[in-house]
Formats: structure tokens, sequence, C-alpha cells
């Protein structure tokens, strides 16, 4: 019988971490493993003898990993990709001052201070700059990334947003999941009430009839979005086929869990102020949480989220970068070493939660996330000998080999 042919062939590898759970060890680690490739799928994980027992490699390149580690590529799945400007003088002057004092100094500052940035920016110049935080997020592993609309509030400006983010898309090899957050906060020369209709009966339907966007989000916390307003706009994007996500509880309990349980939300995230019992109920409704570490440091947050308090409650942990112009975070390295030294995170957890977790944030588990047979080869390939030092070398980017659905990007070395 004729052997099925590969395409690719990833050898050379001290261990494969496939993020699939085998035999008591959370990583699936397989030692001197190897990867074939057909198309864009995985067609087999296992040693040497069993891929060439079971395909035709006749005809597959030849990707050798020269005693490195193969690992799935990471799955952002929280980040403000498209923005406008910067707000470096802002953050500067909070290393050493309160917010009120930074207020009082004139600088602009918050959410508003990148709406207006981002409105001012020619759409040109808003996708030259966010390609290329895209390219160095995807030149770090990240083969798959959310971003959000929501620095816009108004339709013109944030349909400037998600048509910037689909350029985007069409433009690099990562995925990218498109998330409408019309509800990140609230313009200024629009009462509250009013701007919550214009999201539901306008802003929302547009996106979604343009699919423009697989989700909706709210930033539902103390001084943007109450319960009320929360559920109204949760409920219209379900009722266009946006399935919904809800920044919550990062600097207040807010109670919005149950709200999170009841519309079948696909994540919470921050969760700063949410319950142990809160995150016993979600994890019962399947709700995923996504721990942002390097918001917690950027902003010195006084209760960073408890990752520990996350898992004990069954709850799948996700970690994902927040990417936006008050958190400059482009590498989920940098995520997981935070998770790890601050969160309380085994490097084990921290990984299942960049991939594995990732993926179940976006309803893509696992078609990615994990190196398993059918799914999509995002594969990374790292310069290091063992899985530990991904976190033990806390500012270098090991990645030497990257390939997406099936395509090596970049191959290592000889």
């Amino acid at each position: 019988m004729e052997k099925p042919k590969a395409d690719l062939f990833i050898t050379g590898a001290s261990e494969v971490v496939t993020c699939a759970a085998t035999h008591g060890d959370p990583l699936g680690r397989v030692a001197h493993g190897c990867v074939a490739v057909a198309g864009e799928r995985i067609m087999v994980v296992g040693s040497a003898a069993e891929v060439s027992s079971r395909l035709d490699l006749s005809a597959a390149r030849v990707v050798d990993a020269h005693g490195g580690l193969v690992a799935p590529g990471f799955v952002d799945g929280h980040t403000h990709l498209v923005f406008g400007g910067s707000r470096s003088i802002e953050y500067a002057a909070k290393m050493t001052r309160t917010a009120a004092q930074v207020a009082a100094m004139g600088i602009p500052a918050g959410i508003p201070a990148t709406v207006s940035m981002t409105r001012e920016a020619h759409p040109e110049r808003l996708f030259a700059e966010s390609a290329d935080r895209l390219n160095r997020m995807f030149a770090s592993g990240s083969t798959t990334i959310e971003s959000k609309s929501g620095y816009g509030l108004s339709w013109s400006d944030e349909l400037k947003q998600l048509e910037t983010t689909r350029r985007l898309s069409q433009s690099c090899p990562a995925d990218i999941v498109s998330t409408f957050l019309g509800a990140h906060d609230f313009p200024k020369d629009i009462p509250r009430d009013r701007y919550v209709d214009l999201l539901v009966n306008e802003m929302i339907p547009r996106a979604a009839g343009m699919r423009l966007a697989e989700f909706c989000d709210v930033y539902c916390d103390e001084g943007y979005y109450t319960l009320d307003q929360t559920r109204r706009v949760l409920e219209a994007g379900l009722s266009h086929g946006l399935r919904p996500k809800i920044h919550a509880d990062a600097y207040s309990a807010t109670g919005v869990a149950d709200l999170a349980v009841d519309l079948g939300a696909v994540s919470m995230d921050h969760l700063n102020y949410t319950t142990p019992a809160e995150m016993r109920r979600l994890a019962q409704a399947g709700v995923v949480g996504v721990g942002l570490p390097a918001l917690d440091f950027a902003v010195n947050h006084p209760k960073p989220f408890d990752a520990r308090a996350v898992l004990d409650s069954g709850m799948t942990l996700a970690l994902a970068t927040n990417l936006n112009p008050g958190n400059w975070t482009e590498t989920m390295h940098f995520v997981m070493v935070l998770a790890c030294r601050r969160h309380r995170l085994s490097p084990e957890e921290a990984m299942l939660a960049a991939t594995v977790g990732g993926a179940k944030a976006l309803n893509r588990f696992p078609d990615i996330g994990c190196l398993q047979t059918g799914g999509l080869a995002d594969i990374q390939i790292w310069d290091i000998p063992v899985f530990e030092e991904f976190v033990y070398r806390l500012d270098r980017n090991p990645i030497v080999g990257l390939i997406k659905r099936g395509k090596v990007i970049r191959a290592p070395l000889p």
C-alpha cells in the first residue's frame, strides 16, 4: 500500500513540545521527536522511525532543528494591535507621579489620548505602524493574534481600525482574529446612553454585516460600562453572530461573571478583582480566563491577577500580551517570564496558557495551540536544548525557525 506523501519533515530536535498532554507530562514532550507536514496540516508527530514507517518522505523538504526545541506557535488572544501614536510621555511621567499629577501637567493620557491620535492618523500611516508591530510579534513566535478595535468610538473611526486589521491579515503570514470593541470607552461629545444606542443599533450591525469582526467585547468596570450596558452591547453582538468577550474586573469588582456565564462568553479577561467563587462558576460554564501579566506590570497594578486562583478554580487560563499604548508589549516570551516570576506559574503552565489557553480563548482549539495530527502546522524552533531555558533566559528571543500553516517562513541556519 502506498504511503501518504509528506511535504515537510522537521527533524534533529532535542525534543518536540507538543502541548498535548500525554502520560502525565502536561507538555506532551517527545524526546528527539520529528514532525511531518502535508500542505497546511500536521500528519505525524513522533520518532524518526515512526514517521518514516508511516509516510513517504522522499519529496519532503527537510528542516533540521540542530538540537533545538520544536514547539507550537503562540496564540496571543488579547491585543489592541491597531492604534495611532504613542503615550510614552504619559508612561514616563507616571513613573514618579500620580495620575492626577500627570493630568495637572496637561499631558494627554489614557484611552481618550489614543482615541484622538488614532482618529488623526492617516489610514496608510495607521497601517504601516500597526504592520511594524505585527511583524515583530510574528517574528517572536505569535502565529495567531487577536486584534481589537476600540480607539475610534465613532463608526467611521472604528471602521478605519477594522479595515486596517483586515489589511494586516492579508499582508502578514500570521492569522489575525478581529474583535469589535466599540464599547472600550465613551466618546466625550455624545451622552453615554446615546452612544450605547449607536453601538447596538448601528455600529455592531455594520461591523457584523461587513464581516469585519468575529467577536464583540466590552470594557465592564467602574467608570466604564455598567452591567446593564454590557448586557445590551453583548446581546446585540450575539444577535448579529458576534460571540462575546469581556474586559472585566480590572480595577473593581463588577459582578459581571454571572453575565459572562449567561451569555456564553468565550473569555473573561483581566480578572484582577474576580472572586474564586465567580471563577468556579466561569469554569463550569467553560469561560476561558485571560490573564495579562504585562499590563499588571506596566501599570504597577495594586492587585495583580491571581493566576493560581484561576487554575485552582478549574478555569482554562490563557496568557496574552494586551499590546496597547499604555502597555507596549509585543512578545509572549516577556509575558511568560512575568507570569512565572510574578504570578507563580510553572514554566509548563505558562507555556500551555500561551498556546492551548490562547487557542481556546479564540475558539480555535485544537486546530491551533498544540502539535498533533490534523492540526495546523504553526511551529516554532528554538535554539535552546531544554524547555526551561525559555523562561530562564529573561530577555532573549531564541526563535531560529518559524513555520506558519506548513510554509517555512524562517529555517534554522546550519
